[in-house]
């Protein structure tokens, strides 16, 4: 991309720099790739160790029937750490904090196991030293619902800040025009185990596609989802709002030129911040960047495209973002991007990100 000359102009012709700017992508190079996984990667999940962020984990899929389906553990190398195979056929992935099993707090991974219509349930050590299966047994989802309408694929999870109870949003391979997403809340079954009550139905689908790329907002308390060939939803992630029933916001209707894929959030102190949705562009997708805070006193209306990056990675399904100091590679935290061709995750610093080209975004502070 040629470097533009930098001029002083009146504010209107300003403001049509910047979105020229927003809609034309820079390149950003990734630092590190991890190494590959056998067969199809998928979606990645971030696990910020508190002791030492450096020896945080990346998680990812490699999304294959078993035996060789698994959920591969890297750490910030990019070398792989732990491989847990056996698993049907894993799409997503993500990571929560705090799960009382036995009173004791643990940190878990979940992810969705497609062709046996189930979650999987893995404690993660609290020094970071590998997973543990807390449901070999898996945990049945959308029971009772014909054909690809039971088979999970997008997952993620949500802390609820009043007292700390965690639920699972899971999205599935077809559904219906409405309550394409079921929220499950997870818990101590009694045995150390972890158990799943289905608490609602929800979310509106425009039947291109599917729904695969959830995220959610923990802190605000907002999840997102990406309808492939229709745009992004946002709905409050509390199943027991009194708005859960309506949809807040529908953006990202426009500019994309290939499927809508993994959602992601680059959170900043004020509820400000960043939200990242893939354009799942074959050779090197694109990744499209909304304010988290919306517009001045409008925060569900995410129209404005602050910016779009590429960074090489093919064909990309999920992404995860952490705006946690990761260690002197990463001081302002990472984007992992799955990577198709060479079958693993391309990682990206978010400083590299927010620096490179117009417009800049901002960091968080240590």
């Amino acid at each position: 991309m040629k470097r533009l000359m930098k001029v002083v102009l009146p504010v209107s012709l300003s403001l049509g720099v910047a979105l020229l700017f927003a809609n034309s992508a820079v390149t950003i190079q990734p630092r590190l790739a991890t190494e590959p996984v056998s067969k199809d990667p998928d979606d990645p999940a971030i696990w910020v160790y508190p002791g030492d962020p450096a020896r945080s984990l990346i998680l990812g899929t490699n999304k294959t029937p078993a035996p060789s389906g698994a959920l591969v553990v890297f750490g910030l190398d990019g070398k792989i750490r732990q491989t847990i195979d056996g698993i049907d056929r894993p799409n997503n992935v993500d990571v929560e904090y705090g799960l009382k099993l036995n009173g004791k707090p643990t940190d878990i991974a979940v992810l969705t196991e497609r062709l046996q219509k189930r979650l999987r349930v893995f404690a993660i050590a609290s020094d970071g030293s590998g997973l543990k299966d807390l449901s070999p047994q898996g945990l049945p989802v959308f029971v009772g619902q014909p054909g690809e309408q039971a088979a999970p694929m997008g997952v993620a999870l949500y802390r609820l800040p009043k007292d700390g109870a965690i639920f699972a949003i899971v999205g599935r391979k077809d559904g219906p025009a409405n309550g394409y997403l079921w929220q499950y809340r997870l818990q101590d079954d009694g045995t150390g185990k972890v158990a799943a009550r289905k608490v609602r139905e929800f979310g509106r689908f425009s039947g291109q596609g599917e729904i695969e790329a959830v995220a959610v907002d923990d802190e605000l308390g907002y999840v997102y989802y990406a309808d492939e060939g229709d745009g992004i939803h946002k709905w409050h992630a509390d199943p027991d709002h009194p708005g859960a029933a309506s949809e807040l916001a529908h953006f990202g209707k426009d500019g994309f030129r290939a499927d809508r894929e993994g959602i992601a959030i680059y959170p900043l102190s004020g509820g400000k911040g960043y939200i990242v949705c893939t354009d799942q562009l074959e050779g090197s997708s694109e990744y499209r960047v909304y304010r988290r805070e919306g517009e001045p006193g409008k925060p569900h209306d995410h129209s404005t495209v602050l910016k779009i990056f590429r960074g090489g990675a093919d064909s990309t399904d999920g992404i995860e973002i952490s705006s946690a100091a990761l260690g002197p590679q990463f001081p302002n935290g990472l984007m992992a991007a799955m990577n198709s061709s060479s079958r693993n995750f391309l990682i990206f610093s978010w400083g590299d990100i927010a620096k490179t080209g117009e417009p800049q975004l901002q960091l968080r502070k240590p």
